[in-house]
């Protein structure tokens, strides 16, 4: 290789911009792989616990000389979609090439896409050595303390290649998510903010709307919601900081599906305020149906065809061990849990659990649990 070529190979200083949750989980990953990482954030504080976690080096504790020595091979900014545009141009420029050094490749994972590389492009900077890429992975819990070098394991890392960017370029962040155990996929700029829209943002919306409803309703009304309402609105507790820069970031895509989600609830509206009128009946049906069509083609398990399972409820005490009791039975009667569903009873010390099993181990399980003194429904 030449002086100014960039090796595809993944072997660090790697320096993550921004050590939240997801930079500090991609330090604490790339460390345990043996992977040098250096840090840096805005927070002197998220800074220093990022370090006291295990996630890398803090860059400020270098002195220049030093610094100077550790030339990162990939700068990662983990920031979010209103900044990391302008991080990635001060990072191409920071890190540009000189005598031997190539230049660090430049990532970043916000979760739009179109508007960094858009910052990138109109800058000047050396936009070839810029990839930009989305891990769809996250906690409920936010912050360096809440990190997990796991965190990437078997989730989907969008890489989103441009006509400028460099091939080895590529090629590096493609390490860079296979080394986290990730599993990569290639899309471009809007193919990722359309797709991420109707996936992710539209429904971080929908649900936000829906739990706005609860606000002024009676606790009483409230307490007898099953599982339907919460697992409608569960991720309505986001932290409305990042949302409101992740849905201006990607309003274009996220009207575009709204406008469609519109005109479906104008139907509905229409519908229900004529319920008897001849045709509503079917066109509510059609409505149900076409729901149904959507979410048979989700794919299913490891994300193969979609398979029809047989559920059964089991109703288990709330007391320690009680759950892990059920799933040993289980395991004894050679049976394997596709899915399970947990949902607490209003008013008992008691929990359902919702199995998904094959349908041919169906009775058995019935059967088998029943005759163990375990109170099935079906």
């Amino acid at each position: 290789m030449g002086s100014q070529d960039i090796s595809p190979v993944l072997t660090g200083p790697v320096l993550v911009i921004g050590t939240g949750l997801l930079g500090a989980s991609i330090g604490l990953g790339l460390r345990a792989a043996g992977v040098p990482v250096y840090l840096q954030d805005i927070s002197p504080t998220v800074e220093a616990v990022a370090e006291d976690i295990g996630a890398g080096t803090r860059w400020s504790s270098l002195g220049e000389a030093k610094r100077a020595s550790c030339a990162p091979q990939l700068v990662l900014v983990a920031a979010p979609p209103d900044v990391a545009g302008d991080l990635c141009v001060q990072a191409l420029n920071t890190y540009a090439p000189h005598g031997d050094y190539p230049g660090a490749t430049v990532t970043d994972i916000a979760s739009v896409k179109s508007l960094p590389l858009r910052q990138v492009l109109e800058s000047g900077a050396d936009a070839s050595r810029y990839v930009g890429s989305h891990p769809m992975a996250g906690r409920e819990k936010s912050g360096p303390v809440a990190a997990r070098g796991e965190l990437f394991q078997a989730r989907p890392w969008i890489i989103c290649e441009h006509e400028a960017a460099r091939t080895e370029c590529v090629k590096l962040v493609r390490a860079l998510a296979v080394e986290l155990g990730a599993i990569v996929t290639a899309l471009s700029a809007s193919e990722h903010d359309e797709t991420v829209a109707l996936i992710s943002h539209v429904p971080q919306a929908v649900s936000s709307l829906l739990a706005t409803r609860l606000q002024h309703t009676p606790l009483y009304a409230l307490s007898l919601a099953g599982q339907g309402l919460r697992d409608t609105v569960r991720i309505a507790g986001s932290d409305p900081r990042l949302w409101v820069q992740i849905f201006a970031a990607n309003a274009e895509p996220m009207v575009r599906t709204l406008y469609g989600m519109r005109q479906d609830l104008d139907r509905l509206i229409a519908t229900l305020e004529n319920p008897t009128a001849p045709g509503a009946r079917l066109d509510l049906a059609q409505l149900m149906s076409e729901g149904n069509a959507g979410v048979a083609r989700i794919p299913g398990k490891h994300g193969t065809v979609p398979t029809a399972f047989a559920t059964l409820t089991v109703l288990v005490d709330d007391t320690p061990g009680s759950l892990a009791r059920l799933l040993a039975d289980i395991g004894e009667l050679g049976v394997n849990v596709e899915d399970l569903r947990l949902e607490h009873s209003t008013g008992a010390d008691v929990g359902m659990a919702e199995l998904s099993v094959s349908p041919a181990k169906h009775d058995g399980l019935v059967t088998g649990l029943t005759e163990r003194g375990w109170k099935v429904v079906t």
